[in-house]
């Protein structure tokens, strides 16, 4: 099993989550973060420092939100790792919530 970063991350970008991980699963994108599903090791430390409530367990993302599965194991092949503590993105608290923005991810 493995966590699985949301839509609401975008426009985001909260690093909260980053700083706590044991195995440096996390990797950026300009306005977003996903998680390397295979380095993943389920500790769920990073679900409850996520200000976004944007992280979830593999088995419990939304419905609406399932493509973030695979979406999550293509980018953090490509993105670079991160695994230390950032700025969120200037306007987060703007998108914070916000429905509808996988429009707006920038790969």
């Amino acid at each position: 099993m493995t966590f699985v970063i949301g839509e609401n991350c975008i426009k985001c970008k909260y690093t909260d989550c980053v700083e706590v991980c044991p195995v440096d699963c996390f990797y950026e994108g300009p306005n977003f973060l996903v998680i390397h599903p295979d380095e993943c090791i389920d500790c769920a430390l990073c679900e409850p420092e996520c200000p976004a409530n944007a992280i979830f367990s593999e088995d419990e993302v939304p419905e609406d939100q399932q493509e973030f599965i695979e979406l999550n194991a293509e980018l953090s092949e490509i993105w670079p790792n991160i695994t230390e503590k950032k700025d969120p993105l200037p306007d987060a608290g703007e998108w914070d919530g916000k429905k509808g923005k996988l429009d707006q991810l920038e790969r």
